[in-house]
């Protein structure tokens, strides 16, 4: 079974072209695949983040981008030791 996905925006192309090269020795299809896992377990937004429209860029309920991230300090700033 095949299935493929057009993509025919030049700077879509040419971003994924460019971390293709840069993470898998220029397999875009692995690049695209990684994205598509990295997003997966992502934060809750949701919808295009490269919209220029009104509207085109959706974020879920609940998620305010106005407020900072929670701050949690590291392990080397607190003095806490790391058990393994």
């Amino acid at each position: 079974m095949t299935e493929s996905v057009v993509i025919d925006r030049p700077d879509v192309v040419a971003l994924i072209a460019a971390m293709a090269d840069r993470y898998t020795a220029g397999d875009r299809t692995e690049a695209v695949a990684m994205a598509l896992r990295r997003l997966e377990g992502g934060p809750a937004r949701t919808g295009s983040l490269f919209g220029v429209l009104r509207g085109t860029v959706r974020v879920a309920e609940g998620v305010d981008l106005t407020e900072p991230l929670p701050y949690e300090p590291t392990d080397a700033e607190t003095g806490a030791e790391i058990d393994r």
